[in-house]
């Protein structure tokens, strides 16, 4: 007899670590009892298992299945993982592909628990924002799954809020993040006035309440999506009980109202547009790009060029960020201040240098204060063309260089994979060379590879210099 204990929650590596031992020992599942938590053993002594054993190698299915059932709270789940791999070691491999196994059907439905527990903590989970005594602005979240899946969400969550500094407290399991490391920690209890003044909540409520269609408004449907269990820790969840009572008022008034044809941008009417204006110099064409409204609303103000003309290389990069939408300058932010640096190594002194961008206009999404970036669409860069165009030719420089894919996509029409196509390219009536955008480089971890990327992109800038002096 084999006795195996393993930690409380969903305890991976034990159960890893005591199925290479039980097969290293040929263990029969019917002779293994397997214990969570600090539960006392009633076998007495029991068989050691060996701490050395090799690992065992299984069908990625079973191992993906592996890693989902032990975040079950069903208290049977180790016993029934070690029984699926005792019969999949012992020539069933394909077994998974039997549903009506009642093994495999069992196994199934926890799998399938497991991953509704993982979309509902992705779903309606909700951050409140708090301040710390000295002024430091976090993120607390607090949710109840169904199972031990806290660990599990923590990729979603990293990679979703990953500028932000966030707490994830639940009752089985804690996150924490500050925006370089993530920390596991122990349950916790709900904090009192989590939600209280909380201006992140209220934009969950207005963003739910400017998506409600009352005209397919279903109560039934919208349990079964959005369980009762969740609403106490949805901030949106208040405003539900009165937009169901309003909905057949507002879709009369729909009825009844004249209907409108749907307003759609095209970016070939923009582009003949700005044709029209036909400015007649570099300061004339800033002017109009100053006082054109944003493709998609939200930014400050246009971010011209800056540089002079006749400058030998003009640098493009993507679109402006958050510091250049307030200052009114391209490149002064973070990724800004690192191609100086790198210019600077590289021999190219900025202020010879004409600097733009390929979409004129700051494009964003808001969590809470922060106004975090967003890539422009195709559509977006084609409206904004037409000016990059116009502006390259008042400049005349003898070499393009464009950081990034968006601006190697103004620039060639199509499609550019940057790390595989970095180097000399033609774009049309100018010589170019593509390579990266510095906000690449900022977002990877620090590092002997991020030291690595940043020496290529000078050497990138080193042979984009010895163009324009070869071609000189």
């Amino acid at each position: 007899m084999h006795r195996v204990d393993l930690k409380d929650g969903a305890d991976l590596d034990g159960f890893r670590r005591a199925l290479r031992g039980l097969v290293a020992l040929g263990a029969d599942p019917d002779d293994v009892v397997w214990s969570v938590g600090a539960a006392p053993s009633l076998f007495g002594d029991t068989a050691p298992l060996p701490a050395d054993a090799p690992p065992v190698s299984l069908p990625r299915p079973v191992g993906a299945l592996i890693e989902s059932v032990v975040c079950h709270r069903d208290p049977e789940r180790y016993a029934l993982l070690h029984r699926l791999v005792w019969r999949v070691l012992r020539g069933e491999r394909d077994m998974l592909d039997h549903h009506a196994d009642p093994l495999v059907h069992r196994l199934a439905l926890l799998d399938k628990a497991v991953r509704r527990d993982l979309h509902k903590m992705h779903a309606f989970l909700r951050f409140h924002e708090v301040r710390d005594p000295d002024g430091t602005e976090r993120y607390v979240a607090w949710f109840e799954p169904d199972h031990f899946i806290v660990e599990a969400t923590a990729p979603f969550f990293v990679e979703r809020f990953e500028s932000l500094v966030w707490t994830i407290l639940t009752p089985v399991g804690s996150l924490h993040w500050d925006r370089r490391s993530l920390t596991v920690g122990p349950a916790a209890l709900r904090p009192e006035g989590l939600d209280r003044d909380d201006r992140f909540a209220e934009g969950w409520q207005r963003y739910y309440e400017s998506t409600f269609n009352p005209a397919r408004v279903n109560p039934t449907a919208m349990r079964a999506e959005m369980p009762r269990k969740y609403w106490a820790n949805l901030p949106e969840a208040a405003a539900i009980p009165a937009m169901i009572r309003s909905a057949p008022a507002r879709v009369q008034a729909m009825i009844e109202a004249e209907a409108a044809a749907p307003r759609r941008r095209n970016p070939d009417k923009a582009v003949a547009a700005m044709a029209r204006q036909e400015p007649a110099t570099l300061a004339e064409l800033n002017r109009i790009i100053l006082a054109a409204d944003p493709l998609v609303p939200g930014a400050t103000q246009a971010v011209p060029g800056e540089g002079p003309e006749g400058a030998a290389i003009a640098i493009v990069g993507e679109q402006p960020g958050d510091q250049e939408d307030v200052e009114g300058r391209p490149f002064v932010g973070p990724a800004g201040q690192l191609l100086s640096r790198a210019l600077e190594e590289a021999g190219i002194e900025r202020s010879a240098a004409y600097l733009t961008n390929a979409v004129k206009h700051f494009k964003f999404v808001a969590r809470g204060k922060r106004r975090l970036h967003q890539s422009p669409t195709a559509g977006e860069v084609k409206h904004y063309r037409w000016w990059l165009m116009k502006e390259l030719s008042f400049v005349r420089p003898r070499l393009v260089v464009t950081l990034g894919a968006t601006a190697a996509l103004a620039l060639t029409g199509r499609s550019v994979s940057v790390l595989r196509e970095r180097g000399p390219m033609g774009f049309g009536d100018w010589n170019g060379f593509v390579t990266v955008h510095p906000s690449y480089l900022l977002r990877l971890p620090a590092g002997e590879a991020a030291e690595k990327a940043y020496q290529d992109f000078v050497t990138d800038l080193r042979r984009a210099r010895g163009m324009v002096e070869g071609a000189g």
